[in-house]
């Protein structure tokens, strides 16, 4: 039983959008850990993402995210939690995050914004490979982020820094 109540958070949003970067900062910015769920599959599946997508299908993924979510949320005390792009449109990771206790926060942004990162990203997102495809699915997805409980929009003004701070002020402070 995880015995520390400090507020957590998981940070959701179209792939590309800097949900590692924003969680990075935001873990210093706490002095705490943070955990990113992608890199929590791959370590425990001893395989990357895209092949488990591409060997195994979408929705053969979408069960292993599933239970490795709740094993990262059972076994971390992470503050930060930082989410593939496509776990909150599981409306099951949604309530396990939601009776986790954990608050959730939608980092937007427009499409060329996270389809530029996609593009210089050194890793390899199967389901952005084609742009009309991916520009199909950050529509879809848009309607499901905005479920959760805190929303911030990334500017251009911003870096992922300045996003992190304004968490921690909203939400930490």
């Amino acid at each position: 039983m995880r015995m520390n109540k400090r507020k957590r958070v998981v940070l959701t949003g179209f792939m590309g959008v800097g949900k590692s970067s924003v969680g990075r900062h935001l873990a210093e910015i706490l002095r705490s850990e943070r955990m990113d769920l992608d890199f929590f599959i791959e370590k425990n599946e001893k395989r990357e993402i895209a092949e488990i997508i591409d060997t195994d299908g979408e929705a053969a993924f979408r069960i292993i995210e599933t239970t490795n979510l709740k094993k990262l949320l059972d076994e971390s005390d992470a503050q930060v939690v930082s989410l593939g792009g496509g776990t909150w449109t599981v409306k099951g990771n949604r309530e396990l995050i939601k009776n986790k206790g954990l608050t959730s926060i939608w980092l937007e942004s427009t499409f060329e914004h996270c389809w530029y990162n996609i593009k210089f990203s050194h890793k390899e997102r199967p389901l952005a490979r084609d742009k009309k495809k991916a520009m199909k699915l950050f529509e879809d997805r848009k309607k499901v982020y905005c479920l959760a409980d805190g929303h911030f929009i990334i500017r251009p003004e911003y870096t992922s820094y300045d996003i992190a701070k304004l968490i921690h002020d909203e939400y930490f402070s």
